[in-house]
């Protein structure tokens, strides 16, 4: 915990199934999360609401989302700022909203993420994570850049791609018994995997988190005054944010994520926890290159070998280091300024020990990785009993 700064708890969770289409509004779908998070928590008042949203404005035409929910769920008066941080914008609202509670601004702030990605156009918008100037004239995406380091990643270290499999196997097994996910009840194999169609070579379909909507929110509280509203509430030991070059381009090694390392690393220090201490992982799997090279950034696997840990079944429940508990990006789903609270929601499971059939044994600490646009931002949280 940074000097001066109050400890801060989450005291209620509130989160929708994620769907391929949702036929709510964008303001509904935020409303019904932000009303399930205060009922959670018990409370009917709140003094600071962070929305997280990276699509809006190109796919529903809307701005200024944080006070049109705050006004639709009858909220007037309150701190309503919008947060936006490309693929990590649910981890920024979280951020910003764990600073208005530590710094004594809020007694009680809630961070909401809410993405309404059908109906067309989400690829290209999501592009705009990339140089306006330089790479995205070029006819470059995400799921294109992550194709390239895939590659790169094969190339460099002589990996088939068959060797990513054990991440996305892991993921939908996950999300079989999670009643929010996208993906819950199907069954997915290694062979259905490995021939699976390729959308960008060599990425193929189960490499790549799905278009979806969805929304969930998080109160969070003074550590001090927390069971007041739960007799379980979850400490955010730190949160630390970090940039790497924008482009992949100008980066000396592409392979490495910088910005990941350096906020995982200013996360330890800052909650004095070593990554050995972590019960498990919910890392920012929307490619599975990208989980790959996060567990190298973060130091739980040497360079060119993060794979392994999903080849060799160590990320399950069970495993060295449960990875996607409940889905992930892949399986549970990635509607993008959600995705960082829906995982928040998860660790709060784990920790309570509310996981279900998904529950990691004895979970005591917890780690939530995101990464914005082409990992040139990322994001840690750290949470604990």
């Amino acid at each position: 915990m940074s000097d001066g700064l109050r400890s801060v708890s989450i005291v209620g969770i509130g989160q929708i199934p994620v769907q391929k289409v949702n036929g709510s509004s964008l303001r509904e779908m935020g409303v019904q999360a932000l009303q399930l998070a205060m009922q959670n928590a018990r409370v009917d008042h709140i003094h600071a609401l962070f929305v997280g949203n990276m699509l809006a404005d190109d796919l529903q035409g809307q701005k200024h989302l944080a006070t049109l929910i705050a006004s639709a769920a009858g909220m007037r008066g309150i701190e309503a700022l919008q947060v936006e941080a490309a693929t990590a914008t649910g981890a920024a609202a979280l951020r910003m909203a764990y600073f208005a509670v530590a710094s004594g601004e809020a007694r009680l702030a809630v961070a909401l993420g809410v993405e309404k990605m059908s109906g067309g156009g989400a690829t290209q918008s999501l592009a705009k994570a990339l140089d306006a100037e330089t790479e995205i004239p070029t006819g470059a995406t995400l799921l294109g850049m992550n194709a390239r380091l895939m590659q790169r990643y094969m190339d460099t270290y002589h990996v088939p791609v068959d060797a990513f499999t054990g991440f996305s196997l892991n993921a939908h097994a996950n999300a079989r018994t999670n009643p929010y996910a996208l993906f819950k009840d199907k069954d997915v194999t290694s062979e259905m995997i490995n021939h699976s169609r390729v959308v960008d070579s060599p990425l193929r379909v189960f490499d790549a988190a799905p278009i979806c909507d969805g929304a969930a929110a998080v109160v969070l509280t003074r550590t001090s005054e927390a069971r007041a509203y739960t007799d379980q509430p979850i400490r955010i030991l730190s949160s630390s944010v970090a940039t790497d070059w924008f482009r992949v381009a100008d980066r000396t090694d592409p392979l490495h994520l910088y910005a990941a390392a350096r906020s995982s690393q200013d996360a330890f220090r800052k909650a004095n926890i070593h990554r050995s201490d972590i019960s498990l992982f919910e890392v920012h799997d929307a490619f599975s290159i990208m989980s790959c090279l996060a567990l190298e950034a973060v130091g739980f696997a040497e360079p060119g070998q993060g794979w392994r840990l999903a080849a060799n079944g160590q990320i399950g429940h069970d495993g060295v280091l449960p990875l996607s508990t409940l889905g992930g990006l892949k399986a549970r789903g990635h509607p993008v300024g959600a995705t960082a609270l829906y995982q928040t929601c998860e660790i709060v499971q784990q920790l309570m020990g509310q996981a279900g059939p998904n529950q990691v044994p004895n979970a005591k600490l917890a780690m939530l990785l995101s990464l914005g646009g082409a990992a040139s931002t990322g994001l840690t949280h750290l949470f604990g009993v």
